[in-house]
C-alpha cells in the first residue's frame, strides 16, 4: 500500500482532519481533536501508527514482521505498521478503521452523536 492510498482512505472517515503538528515528516489524523493515525516515514520506509487494544497489539506484533510497538508512542496502546511489509493493504485499512472506532468510542457523547449524524 502506498502512503497516498492510505491518506485517501483515512480522509474518508467522518470528522477526520489531517495536520502536521509535529512538523512536515508526520501527517496526523484526528477526530474531534483526538489522534487516531499518524502517517510518516522512518529511514525511507512509509509507516502508519494506529491505536489498538493492548492484547491485540501484542498479538499483531508477535505475528507480523511489519508491525512493531508504536514508534514514539505509548507502546501498549499504539502499533506502527510498515506499509511495505508482510501486512497487506486490507489489513492496514482494517486496523486504521478499528483505531478510528476505538478513538470515537472514547469521545464525549455529544461528539459521538454529531459524528453519527455525519454517518459513523
Amino acid at each position: 500500500m502506498e502512503s497516498q492510498q492510505l491518506e485517501s482512505y483515512l480522509n474518508q472517515f467522518p470528522g477526520a482532519q489531517a495536520s502536521y503538528p509535529f512538523g512536515p515528516e508526520a501527517l496526523v489524523y484526528k477526530v474531534c481533536g483526538k489522534m487516531f493515525a499518524l502517517v510518516g516515514e522512518h529511514q525511507g520506509e512509509a509507516r502508519v501508527t494506529v491505536k489498538c487494544q493492548p492484547a491485540d497489539g501484542e498479538l499483531l506484533v508477535s505475528q507480523f514482521h511489519g508491525i512493531v510497538p508504536g514508534y514514539y508512542m505509548n507502546k501498549r496502546h499504539w502499533i506502527t505498521i510498515s506499509l511495505a511489509s508482510d501486512v497487506d493493504a486490507a489489513m492496514v485499512c482494517d486496523l486504521a478503521e478499528k483505531s478510528y472506532a476505538l478513538v470515537v468510542s472514547k469521545l464525549k457523547k455529544a461528539d459521538r452523536e454529531s459524528l453519527a449524524v455525519a454517518g459513523v
